[in-house]
C-alpha cells in the first residue's frame, strides 16, 4: 500500500464541493498552483447531474484514427494490461486518458462496456480529451468528461502509467484528481487535508459580501465596507 498524507475518507470528503470550489481553495493552500494544474478547455459531461468525483489517477494514452499495427492478440493483451493496471489500486480511482490522435475523439474508448468494466474495477469516472458514446447505457453513476462520438473506429491503448496531459492538465499516476461537470483539477497530495479548512475560510469571507448584496441599501459604499470586513476574516 502506498504511503500517502491522506486516506480514502479525505478524498470522499472533497466530493462535497464542486471543482471550482476546490480550485478556489487551492489558491490559498497551494498558491504556486493558481495558474496551472487544471483543465481549461470545455468537456461534455456524460451526466451533468452527477456529483463531483475524487480519486487517485490511473493514466493512459490511446489512439483511434488508424489501426495499431499490432496483431489482434497484441491489442487484446494491451487492453488486458490496462485493466489490470486500473484494478491495482487501494483507493477509488479517476481515469485520466489522453487521446493522441491529430483529431482527438475520432474513436470512442468509452461506452456501455468500458464504463461498466471500469466501474467494477473501482474507477469513479474518467477525464479525457477523447470521446464516449452509448450515453443512455453508461454505467450508472460513472462520470465521463470528454466529447461524444458514435464510433469506436480503431481505438486502442497505446500505453499506461506515465504522465499525460488532458486539456491543459498534466497528470501523473497516483495524482489526486477532482472532477465534475466544470472540468478537473489535480490536488497536490500534501494539500488534500488542508482544502476543507480553506473552503470554510472562503465561504465565511464570501458570505459577508453576498449578504451585503441583498441589502436594500447596497451600493459602492456598502460593497467597500463588505470587502474590508471580508479581508479581516482569517
Amino acid at each position: 500500500m502506498a504511503e500517502r498524507p491522506f486516506e480514502a475518507a479525505d478524498l470522499e470528503a472533497l466530493c462535497r464541493w464542486d471543482t471550482p470550489t476546490i480550485c478556489n481553495a487551492l489558491e490559498i493552500v497551494a498558491p504556486a498552483r493558481r495558474g496551472r494544474g487544471f483543465t481549461f478547455k470545455p468537456f461534455t459531461a456524460a451526466d451533468p447531474a452527477l456529483p463531483p468525483i475524487c480519486g487517485v489517477a490511473r493514466t493512459g494514452r490511446i489512439r483511434a484514427a488508424a489501426p495499431s499495427g499490432r496483431t489482434r492478440e497484441q491489442d487484446k493483451a494491451a487492453r488486458l494490461a490496462w485493466y489490470e493496471y486500473v484494478a491495482e489500486a487501494d483507493l477509488p480511482t479517476v481515469v485520466v486518458l489522453e487521446d493522441l490522435d491529430e483529431t482527438p475523439g475520432t474513436g470512442a474508448f468509452w461506452g456501455e462496456v468500458n464504463s461498466n468494466v471500469h466501474k467494477g474495477l473501482g474507477a469513479l469516472g474518467c477525464v479525457t480529451n477523447g470521446s464516449f458514446r452509448d450515453i443512455d447505457m453508461l454505467a450508472p453513476g460513472f462520470q465521463i468528461l470528454g466529447v461524444v462520438n458514435p464510433s469506436h473506429a480503431h481505438v486502442h491503448v497505446v500505453d499506461h502509467g506515465g504522465e499525460v496531459s488532458v486539456h491543459g492538465m498534466p497528470c501523473a499516476h497516483g495524482d489526486v484528481v477532482h472532477a465534475d461537470r466544470h472540468g478537473a483539477v489535480v490536488i497536490p497530495a500534501d494539500a488534500v487535508r488542508a482544502v476543507p479548512a480553506a473552503i470554510d475560510l472562503l465561504a465565511r469571507r464570501e458570505k459577508v459580501v453576498l449578504d451585503m448584496c441583498k441589502r436594500s441599501d447596497f451600493g459602492i459604499a456598502a460593497l467597500r465596507e463588505a470587502l474590508a470586513q471580508a479581508d479581516e476574516i482569517h
